[in-house]
């Protein structure tokens, strides 16, 4: 089916990655034919294969012992999608209406009267993505120093000096993650205390491997293919000088790619997609979420493929219910 067709199909997956493949592998093989719109490779939100394709080693998804790079892992999720019979197309949603079913998506002109494809059910698995610093380099650098998972990739930096910027809750456990591995942790902070709760900053404080550096920003990775230290700025004086690192994780936060479902689907104040506890289902019949959109806490690959599980699951006992 190409989607010039305007059809309607049973189920519509809106993203890639872990949770979305892995409702797309089960949603196929129940025979529901599912379409799935992966996203598109220039976009800076809701890619094809999600976050993984920015990750070099992964160590922590059970089934590979010696490890596997990110993006051939998401090529073998997709794989296996197509294999029983998925149907992907390299498009990004820019449209929904869940206003009635079947439900419809525009991937073209959202101002157009009809939707590219309509939808008995939907799930949304359009991930997050980690809010960067936005410096020269630096989607290169990740997975070569950089990186924005601590649980992911700490086990790499073992007896390494390691920076960690930020000042909140998520840059703390970062930090304290850290120092399992890490000979020494220095955390960057633009102001002079943190964000983080009481708790956890004295956690960081009371741990002897992090050190501060307050009223500091960083203002360039060193280092040609992998990182080897960070230029610094000192925010009252100007100052600027070099702290010698081998990785550095940025903890500022993440952003949910939910822009397209704002008015559709009910979201927290952090902008993270709402779903009944213990489920994928949203507040609107027949629209599941999985994955990091809805997902604030743990922002694992592996729990991502999970609900994607669960989603999948859903949807398909839901279309059992309507038939």
């Amino acid at each position: 089916m190409g989607l010039d067709d305007r059809a309607e199909v049973e189920v519509a997956i809106i993203g890639s990655g872990p949770a979305g493949l892995t409702a797309a592998v089960y949603t196929a093989r129940a025979d529901l034919r599912p379409v799935v719109l992966e996203g598109e490779p220039s976009s800076t939100s809701d890619q094809p294969g999600g976050q993984l394709m920015l990750t070099t080693d992964v160590e922590n998804y059970p089934g590979f012992p010696d490890g596997v790079m990110g993006p051939e892992l998401m090529q073998r999720f997709r794989a296996q999608a197509v294999r029983f019979g998925a149907q992907i197309h390299t498009v990004k949603a820019s449209r929904v209406d869940f206003s009635e079913q079947p439900y419809g998506i525009w991937t073209d002109d959202p101002a157009a009267a009809e939707p590219t494809l309509r939808a008995s059910t939907v799930i949304v698995s359009t991930g997050a993505q980690s809010i960067m610093l936005g410096l020269d380099r630096e989607i290169e650098l990740v997975g070569h120093g950089l990186s924005t998972c601590a649980t992911c990739d700490g086990f790499f930096f073992r007896d390494q000096h390691i920076a960690v910027v930020g000042g909140g809750d998520s840059a703390m456990e970062e930090a304290t993650f850290l120092t399992r591995f890490a000979s020494r942790v220095t955390v960057i902070h633009r102001r002079d205390a943190l964000r983080a709760s009481k708790i956890m900053q004295q956690r960081a404080f009371d741990n002897e491997r992090i050190d501060f550096m307050w009223n500091s920003v960083v203002e360039e990775y060193l280092g040609e293919s992998v990182l080897t230290g960070l230029r610094i700025r000192d925010t009252q004086t100007g100052e600027a000088s070099v702290l010698d690192v081998t990785g550095c994780f940025i903890a500022i936060g993440h952003r949910p790619n939910t822009d397209l479902f704002t008015g559709h689907l009910a979201m927290k104040d952090n902008g993270y997609l709402i779903t009944e506890p213990d489920s994928t289902r949203t507040a609107v019949e027949g629209v599941f979420a999985c994955g990091d959109v809805q997902d604030d806490y743990y922002r694992q690959a592996v729990t991502a493929a999970g609900t994607g599980c669960m989603a999948a699951i859903e949807a398909e006992r839901y279309l059992e219910s309507r038939h």
